[in-house]
């Protein structure tokens, strides 16, 4: 079971999109899992042949878990370790609908017994998820353990948007409506690129040490309908024409309201951006997503500027470090027809 955000602890797996004997390559889609957030489109990490499938649709295993046997290019099959289990155990099982690989037994070696089925199948059934209170709850849990381990500073600057309102205006002039461009392309644009320019705001902070990105995955802050916040990435946004940017961003706010994200996408976003302009706030002081370092924020524009800031981790950098990474998105913004 991957993990697929900080928050994340377990999942349910919801299908398969494979079966024994078949070939998978890195970035199939191999399964469909449901979070507390969204269901995901798990993909591959690698090549291989699927030897075994050891999670079946329906249960809920914690990340790390093994839910499946994926023998490498060549590689000869091996065996697969299985719990003990007793003939009549594993028939009572079945009579209750029980899965017997997934009890700890209390027979000798851990064994499975008929006690450990019918203790499982007598218990109580579990109640009704509810799906915006389970999201609340991931939040809170993702939050809390960022202002508790992360060393939050905070910095804004007004930018001015004069040129880039006015390039923007005629550029999609120019343009059909399908492929006109929103602001927040250059806003996410522009932060990709002083991202790569200071790369200790993008990458991963894990086991006491800074990680830097080579690529800038930046995590779009998505509201949902039902309620709650998800912030899936747009992949290598640095590298992207503003065409395809808005392409991404189009597709993948839809895909996230629709519950149809892949793993990728949820797991890797190197720095986030949040853009409440369209709420009508001034500026936003985001908390940032672990194990990411930064996050930035954009508010409402007002006559013609807009409040960029930045949350940064001390662990990592500074405010002066800081102050010239949003004196650089200030910079990239001037020149709209270059980003």
């Amino acid at each position: 079971m991957p993990s697929l955000g900080a928050d994340m602890v377990e999942g349910k797996l919801v299908e398969w999109r494979i079966k024994p004997g078949d070939t998978v390559k890195r970035g199939d889609i191999v399964a469909v899992v449901e979070t507390p957030k969204a269901a995901v489109d798990v993909e591959s990490w690698q090549d291989g042949m699927v030897q075994e499938l050891l999670t079946k649709p329906g249960e809920t295993v914690p990340v790390g878990a093994v839910m499946a046997v994926l023998l490498a290019p060549g590689e000869a099959p091996r065996e697969v370790v299985r719990k003990k289990i007793s003939p009549a155990a594993r028939k009572r099982a079945a009579e209750l609908g029980v899965d017997a690989e997934r009890i700890a037994g209390t027979g000798p070696d851990g064994a499975v017994t008929v006690e450990d089925i019918e203790k499982v199948g007598k218990a109580a059934p579990a109640p009704a998820v509810d799906r915006a209170a389970e999201m609340r709850k991931a939040i809170a849990a993702a939050m809390s353990r960022s202002k508790r381990e992360i060393p939050h500073y905070y910095l804004s600057h007004s930018v001015s948007l004069a040129r880039a309102a006015a390039w923007l205006e005629a550029e999609n002039a120019r343009r059909a409506l399908p492929e006109r461009l929103l602001m927040a392309a250059l806003f996410i644009k522009a932060t990709a690129l002083a991202g790569k320019e200071f790369p200790e705001m993008n990458g991963h902070y894990r086991e006491g040490a800074f990680q830097p990105s080579a690529a800038v995955h930046v995590g779009v802050a998505i509201s949902l309908r039902q309620g709650g916040l998800i912030a899936p990435a747009i992949h290598d946004a640095e590298k992207l024409a503003l065409t395809d940017l808005m392409k991404a961003l189009t597709d993948l706010v839809k895909r996230a309201r629709a519950g149809s994200l892949r793993s990728s996408e949820m797991s890797d976003p190197t720095i986030t951006v949040t853009n409440l302009g369209e709420g009508g706030v001034d500026a936003v002081f985001g908390v940032i997503y672990p194990p990411q370092v930064a996050l930035v924020g954009f508010g409402a524009p007002r006559e013609g500027r807009v409040v960029a800031s930045v949350s940064g981790d001390h662990r990592v950098s500074d405010g002066y470090r800081g102050a010239l990474f949003l004196a650089a998105i200030e910079r990239l913004l001037q020149a709209p027809e270059k980003l």
